[in-house]
């Protein structure tokens, strides 16, 4: 038998017009891991197409195959070849084939379907224990019909893995390579394990489909590697002092690299990468990765996780909020100096020529006022500003209550709220510029109040893809936007002398429970937005709809 495919195939970058469409010549991107050595081809009905030799790390295979000769405006079927022999679709597949869309030109109308936190978990009979996987809702609707709507990205906005929550059958299969009463116990130890659990979420027969059909773009959140990842100084000094989290740590950050980050860079970007060209070069890539793991945990600065895409008229900013974060209590930041001068320009770059602004960021800016201040308060504890008792107590309740979003980040939160004024200010800025978000496990909309903006600044927070939230919090999160929410909040800003709460903001929609997605569709100046959720019975059902412009 010849070489056969063990994950995959993901469409991932789809190329789009810059805003002005002068020399497009679209491109797209397939990754796969195979069995085995060899060479993977796609293969697309019109002719287009493209290969790559796979590249090896710890044992497994792996290619992002460079499709180009894509026409502009069409959706092309197609399939993948490992050593010449069909791979995919799979015999019998039941879905639809598999197809890359190319839009026409930078006017094009723009659908973006995001959420996160997907705990791969199944159940008796593939019965999902956190109730349906809206993922799987997605691609059961549109594998019905063919012809309905699509997105043309998919924004998978962290904890696309639980290396800290295996499922059952995964921790099984742990308890039968080692010995799961020695640390880390029943939670992801190494590289190898790290790719039982990207098989366990992308080899489900839908969300297969589903991915290899609508581009992706990801970035981690902290699941990815373990609860509360980079929380504090306090957090990683504990951490570091575990004989097994350096493996943890490193595993992660490869396995990362190599299923979601590889995918999120342009071809062009890929042809100059030093990395990608190193793992490439030699018979075995570990090495050379595992040295780019360990700087990364040594000096995050040396690394930057976060990523641009132009999508038409539409710019999209990836930020990395884990990896990049600066832990010294006196100079806490969600970024580093350079990631947040590189975001910054990235944002402000050509902003005339956008109609559309997005920020991703797996971590909300805004959240409900109880919450933000409640967070602004535990940083003040935590930075001592009501003495040491206080800040034991400020970093027990941070980590108990995982109070680290932009808020417990205070000159990080100021730092984003006025870049994002700035974006959207003069009459020829974009029409919306919006801060796409998951991690809490619920939905909700609001908007800001930032003086001399003329553009409408969004929070969207959109999650959870399939999980669950106790029906305690359900109530903390309803109570953190009512008004004695807010006065609880003020009132724990004043005892820890947190100042200002900067910008005001309000409810625009939610909060909603359950697992559910939103899709952004952006055209022209006018922003729609979708809430659907996912039913018990598998259907997507939609809850809510908005529109600007």
């Amino acid at each position: 038998m010849g070489t056969g495919l063990r994950l995959g195939p993901l469409l991932r970058y789809v190329e789009w017009p810059d805003a002005t469409g002068v020399a497009y010549r679209p491109a797209a991107t397939v990754w796969v891991e195979a069995d085995g050595p060899g060479t993977a081809e796609v293969r697309c009905a019109g002719g287009a197409g493209g290969s790559a030799r796979t590249f090896q790390v710890a044992g497994h295979h792996y290619a992002l195959v460079p499709v180009t000769g894509l026409t502009p405006g069409t959706t092309t079927a197609y399939e993948v070849m490992l050593d010449g022999q069909r791979v995919w679709p799979l015999p019998d597949s039941p879905f639809p084939p598999s197809t890359v869309t190319v839009p026409e030109g930078p006017g094009a109308p723009l659908r973006v379907t995001f959420g996160s936190c997907r705990w791969a978990a199944t159940g008796a009979v593939g019965r999902h224990p956190a109730g349906a996987d809206a993922l799987g809702a997605l691609a059961a609707k549109l594998a019905a019909d063919p012809a309905a709507e699509r997105p043309d990205v998919l924004l998978l906005l962290g904890d696309q893995v639980y290396a800290d929550k295996p499922s059952e059958a995964t921790r099984e299969w742990m308890a039968g390579r080692r010995d799961v009463s020695e640390p880390p116990g029943e939670q992801v130890a190494d590289y190898e394990e790290y790719t039982r659990i990207y098989q366990e979420s992308w080899l489900d027969p839908q969300v297969r489909w589903l991915l290899s059909t609508v581009p992706s773009m990801m970035i981690f959140d902290d699941h990815d590697v373990i609860d509360d990842w980079n929380t504090s100084a306090a957090w990683l000094a504990g951490m570091r002092a575990m004989p097994w989290w350096r493996e943890r740590l490193l595993s992660g950050l490869m396995a990362y690299w190599v299923h979601q980050h590889l995918g999120n860079l342009s071809p062009s970007e890929l042809a100059v990468d030093p990395l990608y060209a190193r793992v490439r070069a030699v018979p075995d890539g570990t090495a050379a990765l595992r040295r780019f793991a360990a700087e990364a945990d040594a000096d995050p600065a040396r690394v930057r996780w976060s990523y641009r895409r132009d999508l038409g008229r539409t710019r999209l900013v990836m930020v990395d909020t884990r990896a990049a974060r600066v832990l010294d209590e006196q100079k806490r930041a969600m970024l580093g100096e350079e990631d947040a001068r590189w975001v910054g320009e990235q944002v402000l770059e050509g902003r005339e020529g956008r109609d559309h602004l997005l920020v991703g960021s797996s971590l909300p800016w805004l959240l409900p006022p109880l919450v933000h201040d409640a967070e602004r308060w535990s940083a003040a504890l935590c930075r001592g500003e009501r003495g040491e008792r206080w800040a034991r107590t400020g970093e027990s309740l941070r980590r108990l209550s995982d109070l680290e979003h932009w808020a417990a980040f205070p000159e990080s939160f100021a730092w984003l709220t006025g870049l994002l004024a700035e974006a959207g200010r003069g009459p020829d800025g974009p029409a919306t510029v919006s801060v796409l978000s998951g991690d809490v496990h619920h939905a909700y909309v609001a908007e800001a109040d930032l003086p001399g903006t003329r553009a409408h600044v969004l929070q969207m927070t959109c999650s959870p893809i399939h999980q669950r939230i106790p029906y305690a919090l359900r109530l903390g999160f309803r109570f953190g936007w009512s008004r004695a929410g807010r006065w609880l909040g003020r009132a724990l800003a004043r005892h820890g002398r947190a100042g200002g709460s900067g910008p005001g903001w309000s409810r625009a929609g939610g909060p909603w429970f359950g697992n559910q997605l939103m899709t952004l569709t952006l055209q022209g100046r006018s922003a729609g937005l979708r809430v659907e959720l996912a039913r018990r019975d598998g259907r997507l059902v939609t809850t809510h709809e908005r529109a600007w412009g």
